[in-house]
């Protein structure tokens, strides 16, 4: 026997496969379609033709690629028998996403919700009182998503709207004065047909309005904490509900901050159609804030062509305004 035999070999790793990768993509186009209505632990409840589906995800998707909202494409056991599972194998392309950040200095996009229509901004006008600086952050981020914001005042058997309608009546955007009992016809009108994310801090009424609109809903509600003025976080995740007589309604955590770093000033413009095609005659460069001397929007207000309140309220929204209230 050589000394230099190695009886060993043959019995290391196994040789590297040599078979190419193929650019070619699975096509997932015949799979059936089903909307992601709640996420827990892993698992994602999905609704495929009314039909409740548990599913799975995929591992080529990745860890944080499916939000309640997403419409999905799923194979394997779409029955939704008990004990049955689905997976997810492709998520749609998103209309919408609806984003914050956890504060001013985190570039981290954190999605809410794809592909609402609008944004439902539940503010309680006391116990809690309304933290308008909250409103105008969401009214943003609903802006810069492309969404249609609406404000919706509870207990206003307990505060006066005034001030807020004053506020925001600048900015056309639609409110509605709810408190327990009255008719909400109006207000489910509006929500009728769309997919509605309601956002806002905790204790201001977003499940109690939940269940009001949806009775079968029956979300957890809380009580505000009379030291603090801070209500209790009920819901813990988001969650979709079909609406009686059309739409969805996306039920979400309440939040205590709401970031915007992701955001762009000319962003929030774009949003208002008017005020882009004055502010088309700035200077390049031009924040559109009060200190610009040569905005043209303070020469749209001087000669009667912009109501002043408007620009105010613009400006307010503008987050280099925000970022350092």
């Amino acid at each position: 026997m050589n000394l230099f035999d190695d009886d060993q070999e043959g019995f290391g790793r196994p040789p590297k496969r040599t078979r190419p990768r193929t650019k070619d993509r699975p096509d997932y186009s015949s799979l059936p379609l089903g909307r992601v209505v709640g996420i827990d632990r892993g698992r994602y409840r999905c609704v495929v033709d009314s039909v409740p589906v548990t599913a799975a995800k995929a591992r080529a998707l990745g860890r944080k690629s499916v939000i309640v909202g997403d419409v999905v494409r799923l194979d394997s056991d779409v029955s939704g028998d008990e004990g049955t599972l689905a997976r997810i194998a492709e998520v749609e392309e998103r209309h919408t996403v609806l984003l914050r950040s956890a504060d001013d200095v985190d570039s981290i996009e954190r999605p809410i919700v794809a592909n609402a229509n609008q944004v439902v901004i539940v503010t309680a006008l006391a116990d809690p009182p309304p933290r308008v600086g909250m409103i105008d952050r969401i009214l943003v981020a609903a802006y810069d998503a492309g969404l249609t914001p609406v404000l919706a005042l509870t207990k206003t058997d307990l505060g006066s709207p005034a001030e807020i309608l004053s506020d925001y009546g600048p900015l056309d955007v639609e409110m509605y004065e709810l408190q327990p009992d009255c008719d909400l016809g109006p207000f489910r009108e509006a929500l009728r047909d769309k997919v509605s994310v309601f956002v806002g801090h905790s204790g201001v009424g977003k499940s109690t309005l939940v269940n009001a609109l949806i009775p079968s809903a029956e979300r957890v509600t809380g009580e505000v904490n009379d030291v603090t003025g801070r209500g209790r976080h009920t819901s813990t995740s988001a969650v979709a509900l079909e609406l009686p007589g059309g739409g969805w309604v996306v039920d979400t955590p309440g939040v205590r901050s709401f970031g915007l770093s992701h955001i762009e000033p000319e962003h929030i413009l774009a949003a208002f159609s008017d005020l882009a095609a004055i502010a088309e005659d700035c200077p390049r460069g031009c924040t559109h804030m009060a200190d610009e001397s040569a905005c043209a929007l303070d020469a749209a207000v001087e000669s009667g062509v912009l109501p002043r309140a408007r620009l105010d309220s613009f400006r307010r929204l503008n987050p280099l305004a925000l970022s350092h209230g």
